[in-house]
């Protein structure tokens, strides 16, 4: 199998175990925020205001629809079904990893379309680090064009290329190549992280480096140490036996979601999308108050996508509904207002924010 296959086969093996298997580890901290209840909120329910800016672009809502998939044939069916929505909510939206697609131009239809049902979304484009170190702005700049993207993502997936049985374990020069391509490119370059979380020290060399925003991806949702290790019990190899240990080790390492928001906000340098194990529009709401601008689902999203897009319809609708709650009862008319209610800490994430 050539190596562009390899890549496209793994995207399908990723999009068939997150929809079949349990693949999420840990928790992301949000049942350790507490938003004050406001007994007298003044305001009202039903003209509560969701729109935010986010790196010059007002949204509709903080909602952000997290990179999932692409890269097979397959997979074109479910971004077409997430652009739509995308496009009907007035949301960002963020593609996988459209590796398979630039080392095969045969599948960039199954990014493309996402374009093509959401033309007026704002949509982020999505490559990996240790990719960009390798094939800098030869990469970027067709990754932008194949969606004209609004944003580009580099991903930070290091754990998982610790365990997956193809993985790239050179991340020498990464800060560097990422400091190169938010000198060149043409849209704001945004890092994310895909369940590790990023601490405050990292954010702080990630906005020095002009870094635009960044996407905690923390601890607390879906595990590439799980989705990995499956993959390599799957294998009959020594070394892929090895990986299927290694995974169930690695099941609880990183920062949780609630902590890595705080961590990054902290810095100070830039918007935070809070990612990682979100599930509800309370999360949304906490994230915020922690300090994100906008809150990223993925598998909470990809379930109903699968179904149908009234499904997925109805799952945003839902959100939006959790979201416009917590804020009414926290007497925040908009998301400015929600950015400054006072909030409780309690159990690990109080212990780790104050260590």
């Amino acid at each position: 199998m050539t190596g562009d296959a390899r890549t496209s086969s793994r995207k399908l093996d990723h999009l068939r175990i997150c929809s079949e298997m349990n693949i999420t580890a840990g928790s992301p901290g949000f049942e350790d925020v507490r938003l004050v209840h406001n007994a007298l909120p003044e305001c009202n329910l039903d003209t509560i205001d969701l729109s935010v800016n986010f790196l010059g672009r007002k949204l509709a809502s903080p909602l952000y629809i997290s990179a999932m998939t692409g890269g097979h044939p397959d997979t074109k069916e479910v971004n077409r079904v997430l652009g739509c929505a995308a496009e009907k909510y007035g949301l960002v939206m963020g593609v996988g990893s459209q590796r398979a697609a630039l080392e095969n131009p045969e599948h960039a239809d199954s990014f493309r379309i996402v374009r093509d049902v959401a033309p007026h979304a704002f949509l982020c484009g999505n490559i990996g680090a240790v990719q960009l170190v390798t094939h800098g702005m030869n990469w970027v700049e067709p990754a932008i064009e194949m969606i004209d993207a609004d944003a580009l993502c580099i991903h930070l997936n290091f754990l998982q290329e610790v365990v997956q049985p193809e993985g790239d374990h050179n991340a020498a020069g990464c800060l560097a190549a990422i400091s190169e391509v938010c000198k060149e490119a043409k849209v704001p370059i945004i890092v994310k992280e895909t369940g590790c979380g990023i601490s405050s020290e990292v954010a702080a060399r990630l906005f020095d480096a002009g870094v635009s925003a960044i996407d905690t991806g923390g601890y607390g949702g879906t595990s590439w140490a799980k989705i990995e290790g499956i993959r390599a019990q799957n294998q009959n190899t020594a070394g892929d036996k090895t990986l299927t240990s290694l995974g169930p080790t690695l099941l609880s390492w990183g920062i949780p979601t609630a902590v890595s928001v705080f961590e990054v906000a902290k810095v100070n340098k830039g918007p935070v999308i809070a990612s990682g194990g979100l599930k509800t529009g309370l999360d949304i709401a906490k994230g915020i108050v922690l300090g994100a601008t906008l809150g990223g689902m993925a598998l909470s999203l990809l379930g109903p996508a699968l179904v149908s897009e009234d499904e997925l319809r109805y799952a945003i609708d839902k959100i939006h509904a959790e979201l416009s709650a917590a804020m009414f009862l926290c007497g925040a008319k908009d998301i400015p207002s929600l950015s400054k209610v006072r909030y409780y800490l309690t159990g690990d994430v109080r212990q780790m924010i104050q260590t």
